[in-house]
């Protein structure tokens, strides 16, 4: 795919890997449809993109509205005259222990993370095959590939966007519309100090959003499906997938010590005199 000339519609675009991409493709020539909730940081990246992109647009939306993502969906559809990529990248986290975890929490994560990304992709790909031509790429994460303390619900909406994005890559098989999923490890966004969340037990390195945003651009024109970004968030997985229990036992462990070091760092914990 040319990315010059081409549009694409990237949900989540108002900061993280969602903005950087937006520039990005902008840069390289691209019309872009910009979706978040944040209307005025969502303004700023369009303001850059439209430096290099005079016609790119942007629609404020509440991706856990999955009603009015379909509208945004649709509205960015007639107004570019078609779209040649779709990214859904949009994410919330949610860090908090199963046995505190409410129903309510886990409907909300489910909602933005995948319900909203799975009915997107079935809004434009009626459309996209019509065409016979189409890209849409899900944005998940590692932990849509191995279990994360205190990330049940998330982890649930991760796994679910990989198996979805993997049955759909294999029914378009044939097809002129490609599916390409995105898996990113530890990135510098504003998902690590989301309000209302646990803290993570992961300090660091981190990378910049960049990477992932220039590694998409890169999927846009390869022939494999699935890409780490960084690539050695892989190795993780795979040793995971080998050894599970070997894996949750660790996990667990490591859990339990960060916990019981946050108890005794904290006012009234046992380090205290």
């Amino acid at each position: 795919m040319n990315v010059g000339g081409a549009t694409v519609l990237v949900t989540g675009a108002s900061s993280g890997i969602g903005a950087a991409l937006a520039v990005m493709l902008a840069d390289r020539g691209a019309t872009v449809g910009l979706v978040a909730r944040r209307e005025d940081r969502l303004r700023a990246v369009l303001d850059r993109c439209r430096l290099s992109s005079p016609r790119s647009q942007m629609w404020v939306a509440d991706l856990a509205d999955v009603e009015g993502a379909v509208a945004v969906l649709d509205e960015s559809w007639e107004a570019f005259d078609g779209l040649d990529v779709l990214v859904n990248n949009a994410a919330i986290p949610k860090r908090r222990d199963v046995r505190t975890l409410s129903p309510g929490e886990l409907d909300e994560v489910m909602r933005v993370n995948f319900t909203t990304p799975a009915r997107l992709s079935l809004a434009v790909l009626p459309r996209m095959l019509e065409r016979d031509r189409g890209l849409i790429v899900n944005v998940s994460s590692a932990g849509g590939r191995i279990g994360i303390p205190h990330e049940a619900a998330y982890c649930a909406s991760k796994f679910a966007l990989c198996g979805w994005s993997e049955a759909m890559a294999m029914d378009l098989a044939g097809t002129g519309v490609r599916v390409r999923l995105i898996i990113p490890g530890a990135i510098a966004t504003e998902i690590w100090e989301r309000p209302d969340n646990e803290p993570s037990f992961y300090r660091g390195p981190f990378e910049p959003p960049e990477t992932v945003a220039a590694g998409i651009i890169d999927a846009f024109d390869s022939d494999r499906f699935e890409h780490y970004l960084p690539g050695d968030m892989k190795a993780v997985v795979e040793f995971k997938t080998t050894d599970i229990d070997t894996y949750l036992t660790g996990a667990a462990a490591v859990a339990a010590a960060e916990a019981r070091a946050a108890t005794e760092a904290s006012p009234g914990g046992t380090d205290q005199p």
